[in-house]
């Protein structure tokens, strides 16, 4: 029960659709680093399940080894057991003779039984080869989807990164906008286009009165002309042009 609980659990992770699974995440880096460390843990548990399972196995193997090599054994100790018989019985020693036989039945007797010690065991050893074999494959394809879940993982991080990094660049680069008019710059700028066009203005206003005044001076020097010749036509009789000087 508890190689095919193992078994079973390997097979479900092995299969596991990652892409799936991250879909439904809300946070998807979270998930993965709790499935690799899932991962890492069944791997290292069923790494030891697999690993008693093969020693198992090979416990298995050896028995069945030793019993193929007793029967071999008690097979040759038969034969020799049964020729000493014969020896005996040619010799006209039919006591001898009849003793070896019967040891000789005993070697065929102790033959028989670890042949089919090795026999009844043969089910059991390709049972757990099959097992083993499976449990290996399955084991490969968890470290498998393990560096895939770490592959994944470290490209969100990096993609997470490279994300906020891009983040950080565009705040900084919207505090230092010239442009915005809401920023200190922006102020200042707005402060001094104020100021210019206030010394503008002041200036347009100085230079309309400085005019006013030299044309009310023109007029004056005109009007006092006008009062010189009309006092001179009254003493003389006659006009004078200002140019005749």
């Amino acid at each position: 029960m508890v190689k095919q609980s193992i078994f079973g659990r390997i097979t479900q992770l092995a299969k596991a659709n990652i892409n799936a699974i991250l879909d439904q995440a809300e946070d998807p880096q979270k998930m993965l680093d709790q499935m690799v460390r899932d991962y890492s843990n069944n791997i290292a548990e069923a790494e030891s399940a697999v690993a008693q399972t093969i020693g198992n196995l090979r416990m298995l193997q050896d028995d069945y080894n030793e019993d193929i090599q007793n029967a071999q054994n008690w097979g040759n100790k038969a034969l020799a057991a049964s020729r000493k018989a014969d020896e005996f019985r040619a010799a006209g020693n039919t006591a001898d003779a009849e003793k070896f036989d019967n040891l000789a039945k005993v070697a065929l007797q102790r033959q028989i039984a670890s042949e089919n010690e090795a026999k009844g065991a043969q089910p059991t050893i390709a049972s757990q080869e099959e097992i083993v074999e499976r449990l290996k494959t399955g084991l490969n394809q968890m470290k498998g989807k393990l560096d895939q879940l770490t592959s994944k993982r470290n490209e969100l991080i990096a993609r997470a990164r490279n994300a906020s990094a891009q983040t950080q660049m565009h705040d900084a680069m919207k505090s230092i906008d010239v442009m915005d008019s809401t920023s200190e710059v922006g102020r200042f700028e707005e402060k001094i286009r104020r100021e210019e066009a206030r010394v503008r203005g002041a200036n347009e206003l100085a230079s309309s009165s400085l005019d006013a005044q030299f044309e009310s001076l023109e007029d004056l020097g005109e009007q006092t002309e006008v009062e010189a010749r009309l006092a001179a036509l009254k003493s003389s009789g006659t006009t004078q042009s200002a140019i005749e000087d």
